[in-house]
C-alpha cells in the first residue's frame, strides 16, 4: 500500500470517494484506523428482539424486530401520492409503528410482510401519543443463505453509532471491507504488559469487537481496548511528569523562627489533621530542586486558603515571593482581605506597627488606580512584597518579580492554559505550582484530566462549620412552597442573618443574546430568570422593606467591591447575584440561599454555590427553586444535591449524567474525545493500573526508544498542541 501503514490509509482509497465523504462529514472518520476504532454501541442477537418499549424520543435508533402486520391506507381518493403504508413491528413486549408515504410505499410494502425480521433505523417521533419511525431505512434478515446472512455472519449483530445519512448496517459493510487490514495494526502495548495481564493482541481485539462470535469475545475485546486508551493517555501524562522532574527549581524551606512559625503561633485554632497532612506534602515538595506540581482539592470551606497561605509563608521564609492567581476581581479582593486579616501585623512589612518578621501583601487587579498600581509593581520588583494576590493582571508584561518561588492558582479550570504558563514564566527558574479547586474531582478523573499533577485532598471541615439543610422548591407544582421560601428568608433576616438569591442571568439585552439554553430549556421557551428582574420583584413584593442589592459580572469593579464590602459588613440583608459569588466569597453571617431556576446549573456548581452559606456558627439553608416537572432528569439532579453534602458523590452523579466523551471536558482541548470504551468513572482499576505501568515504563525509557508502536499511538492521540495542553492543565 505504497508505504502507508494499513490503519493510516485514507478511507477515500479503501472505500471510494462517495462513502468516504459521508463518513468524514457524518462521523468525522477519515482513515481505516478511525473506522476500526468506531466501535459498535451494542449488539443485537438473532433470537432477541429489541425492547421497543424503551425507545428514546427524538433519537436516531437501530432496532431488530419482526413485522406483526402491514396495511396500505389510501386517502384523497387517489393512488400513488395519496397512499400511506403503516407497518407494526414487535418484540413481544412492545409495539412501534413504521410509516411510509407516497411513492416510498411500494418497496417496503413488498418487503415487509408479516413475520419478516429486519433491522430498522430511523428517528423516533410521537404521533397521536404513539411512538413511530417515519420512513425508516431497513435491512432484511433472512434465514436462508443469501447475501444478508453473509453480511451478518455470526449470531451477534453489531449496532453502530449511526446518523441519518449512514445507517448502522452500511457502517458494518464498510468495516467488513477494511477489517482484513487490522492484521497490520501496530500494537501500542508492550508485549510484556500485554502477556502479563492476559490481554488479546490488537488485531484480534479489533476483529472480536466488530465481529464477535460470542459475548466472551466482546468482553475480551473491550478489556484490551480499554487498556489501549488508558495506557496511551497515562504514558503521555507520565512523560509530562518526568519532563517536569528534569526542570531545575530553587528548593524553598521554611526557616526556624521565621514568618511561618510566627503565623502558626498566633493562630486562634488548631489545624485539622487533613490540613496538617496536606501542608506536610506541600512542604516536602517545596524542599526539592525540581518544581512542585500539586493539585489541592478541598470541599468548599475545608480550609484550602489556610494551607495555601502557609505554603506561601514558607516560600517567603526562604527569601522568595509567592503569587496567588484568582479568576475574578471579587475573589482576588476577598482573598487579599482574608489573607491580611489572618496575618494581622505579619502582613504589614515595612510599615509602622508591622511585626519584625513581617512581609508586605499586595493586591494587583486590572481596575486599580494608577498610583496604587505603580506602588504594587514597585513592591514586587524590589522584593518588598512577599505575597501578591491578583487576577490575570499579574500576567501582564509590565509585572516583574524579584524572585518568584511559588504560584498558587485558585479554581484553575477558570484559567486559560496560556495565562497560567505566562505567570510561571516570570520566575528566574520555574516556580513551584499549587493548583486549588473546590470542585471535588473523582480520583479517576483527577488521574486522567490532571494526571500531570500530584493530588492532595482535604476532606475534613474545620471545627465550627455548620450543617446546611437543602430542599427542592417545586415552584410550578406547588407555588405556595415558593411563597414559604421568601418567608424563610425574612425569618433569617429577622434573626439578624443575611441571604443570597442566585439567578442564572443578569437581565440586560446583551446578556439575553448570549444566553445558551439547554434542550430542557428549549422545551420551556422561557428565558432563565435574571438578577435585575428578580431583585425588582423582591423589592416590591415578598421582600419589600429589606435592604436588597445586586451583584453581577458586568458591574464596574469598584461598584462590585462596594456591594461585597457592604454585604460583608452587614449593611445589606439580601444579595441578588449571578454565580460571581460561587467561589471564595466568605460572609459567615449569611445563612440562607435561594437558587432560582436551579435546574439551569450543573450539580457541582450548585454544590459550590451552596457552600457560601453555613460558614459561621448558625446552620445554613439552601432552597433550590425549579419549575421542572417531578419526573424530569433535571429534578432528579436537584434531588441528588438536596440529599447529600458529599461533593465527591455529587461530582460522580454529575459525570454519570453527562454525555459520553464530555467527561474530560477541556482536557480534551476541543479534540474529539479519545476515549471510546474507557469509562472514566467505572474503570478506576484499569486507569490506576495503567498509571502505574506507564510511570514505570517512562522511568526506564523516557524517549520510548524501545517502544515504537507506543510512540506511534502517542503521536496519533496527541498532536503537539494537545500534549502541551495536557502539560499545562
Amino acid at each position: 500500500m505504497e508505504d502507508v501503514p494499513a490503519l493510516d490509509e485514507p478511507l477515500k482509497k479503501a472505500l471510494g470517494p462517495a462513502t468516504a465523504k459521508v463518513m468524514a462529514e457524518a462521523l468525522d472518520l477519515h482513515t481505516v484506523g478511525d473506522l476500526l476504532h468506531h466501535y459498535p454501541r451494542r449488539y443485537a442477537e438473532r433470537g432477541e428482539l429489541t425492547a421497543l418499549s424503551e425507545l428514546p424520543l427524538d433519537e436516531h435508533v437501530t432496532v431488530v424486530a419482526q413485522v406483526a402486520d402491514a396495511r396500505v391506507l389510501t386517502f384523497n381518493g387517489s393512488k400513488g401520492r395519496g397512499q400511506r403504508l403503516e407497518v407494526t413491528i414487535t418484540d413481544g413486549s412492545g409495539r412501534v409503528q413504521l410509516v411510509f408515504f407516497g411513492k416510498g410505499v411500494h418497496k417496503p410494502h413488498k418487503d415487509l410482510l408479516p413475520g419478516t425480521r429486519a433491522m430498522f433505523a430511523g428517528k423516533v417521533s410521537l404521533f397521536n401519543r404513539r411512538l413511530q419511525l417515519a420512513h425508516p431505512s431497513y435491512e432484511l434478515l433472512r434465514g436462508d443463505a443469501d447475501e444478508a446472512v453473509d453480511t451478518w455472519a455470526g449470531a451477534l449483530i453489531p449496532i453502530y453509532p449511526a446518523t441519518t445519512k449512514l445507517e448502522s448496517w452500511k457502517i458494518a459493510k464498510a468495516v467488513d471491507a477494511v477489517l482484513p487490514g487490522a492484521g497490520d495494526a501496530v500494537d501500542p502495548l508492550p508485549p510484556a504488559l500485554r502477556e502479563g495481564r492476559g490481554l488479546a493482541e490488537l488485531p484480534d481485539a479489533l476483529r472480536m469487537i466488530h465481529r464477535p462470535r460470542t459475548k466472551a469475545d466482546i468482553a475480551a475485546a473491550r478489556e484490551r481496548l480499554k487498556w489501549d486508551e488508558a495506557f496511551v493517555l497515562q504514558v503521555a501524562l507520565a512523560r509530562r511528569r518526568h519532563a517536569d522532574t528534569q526542570l531545575p527549581a530553587v528548593a524553598r524551606r521554611p526557616v526556624p523562627d521565621g514568618i511561618l512559625d510566627a503565623f502558626d503561633a498566633k493562630l486562634p485554632f488548631t489545624l485539622t489533621d487533613g490540613q496538617t497532612k496536606v501542608s506536610q506534602e506541600i512542604f516536602d515538595d517545596l524542599a526539592t530542586e525540581h518544581p512542585m506540581h500539586r493539585l489541592l482539592q478541598g470541599e468548599v470551606g475545608s480550609g484550602k486558603t489556610m494551607v495555601a497561605l502557609r505554603a506561601m509563608l514558607a516560600v517567603v521564609d526562604s527569601g522568595g515571593q509567592a503569587a496567588m492567581l484568582a479568576p475574578t476581581e471579587v475573589l482576588a479582593q476577598q482573598h487579599h482581605r482574608s489573607v491580611t486579616e489572618m496575618m494581622g501585623e505579619l502582613a504589614e512589612g515595612g510599615m509602622l506597627g508591622g511585626a519584625e518578621r513581617a512581609t508586605k501583601v499586595v493586591l494587583l487587579t486590572g481596575s486599580m488606580g494608577a498610583a496604587a498600581r505603580r506602588q504594587a509593581l514597585l513592591d514586587l520588583v524590589t522584593g518588598e512584597a512577599g505575597i501578591v494576590i491578583g487576577t490575570h493582571a499579574l500576567i501582564e508584561d509590565k509585572v516583574q518579580f524579584h524572585d518568584l518561588g511559588l504560584v498558587v492558582v485558585d479554581e484553575q479550570h477558570r484559567f486559560g492554559v496560556e495565562q497560567r504558563d505566562a505567570l510561571r514564566g516570570k520566575g528566574k527558574q520555574p516556580p513551584h505550582l499549587l493548583v486549588m479547586t473546590a470542585t471535588p474531582i473523582p480520583r479517576t478523573v483527577a488521574m486522567t484530566v490532571f494526571g500531570d499533577l500530584e493530588t492532595s485532598v482535604l476532606d475534613q471541615l474545620p471545627a465550627g462549620r455548620s450543617p446546611i439543610a437543602s430542599h427542592v422548591v417545586p415552584a410550578a407544582d406547588k407555588p405556595h412552597f415558593l411563597a414559604r421560601a421568601w418567608e424563610r428568608v425574612r425569618e433569617e433576616v429577622g434573626n439578624g442573618h443575611q441571604a443570597y438569591v442566585v439567578c442564572p442571568r443578569i437581565g440586560d439585552e446583551e446578556d439575553q443574546k448570549k444566553s445558551k439554553a439547554s434542550p430542557e430549556d428549549e422545551a420551556e421557551k422561557r428565558p432563565p430568570l435574571a438578577v435585575l428582574d428578580v431583585a425588582e420583584k423582591l423589592r416590591t413584593g415578598p421582600l419589600a422593606g429589606l435592604r436588597i442589592a445586586v451583584l453581577h459580572g458586568r458591574m464596574h469593579p469598584d461598584d462590585k467591591d462596594d456591594v461585597m464590602r457592604r454585604f460583608a459588613a452587614g449593611e445589606l440583608d439580601v444579595l441578588v447575584a449571578t454565580t460571581v459569588i460561587e467561589v471564595g466569597v466568605n460572609v459567615p453571617n449569611a445563612t440562607a440561599m435561594v437558587i432560582m431556576d436551579a435546574d439551569r446549573f450543573g450539580v457541582s456548581q450548585l454544590h459550590q454555590l451552596r457552600g457560601r452559606v453555613g460558614r459561621g456558627s448558625a446552620p445554613g439553608l439552601c432552597l433550590l427553586v425549579s419549575e421542572m416537572p417531578e419526573a424530569s432528569p433535571a429534578r432528579q439532579r436537584l434531588n441528588a444535591v438536596a440529599t447529600t453534602l458529599d461533593g465527591f458523590e455529587l461530582s460522580r452523579i454529575d459525570l454519570e449524567q453527562r454525555r459520553e466523551g464530555d467527561v474530560l471536558g477541556q482536557a480534551q482541548s476541543g479534540v474529539r474525545s479519545s476515549l471510546r470504551v474507557l469509562a472514566v468513572i467505572d474503570d478506576e482499576e484499569v486507569i490506576a493500573a495503567a498509571r502505574e505501568e506507564a510511570t514505570a515504563l517512562v522511568l526506564a525509557d523516557p524517549a520510548l526508544g524501545a517502544h515504537p508502536g507506543l510512540r506511534t499511538a502517542l503521536d496519533a492521540l496527541l498532536s503537539e498542541e494537545r500534549e502541551t495542553y495536557l502539560d499545562k492543565g
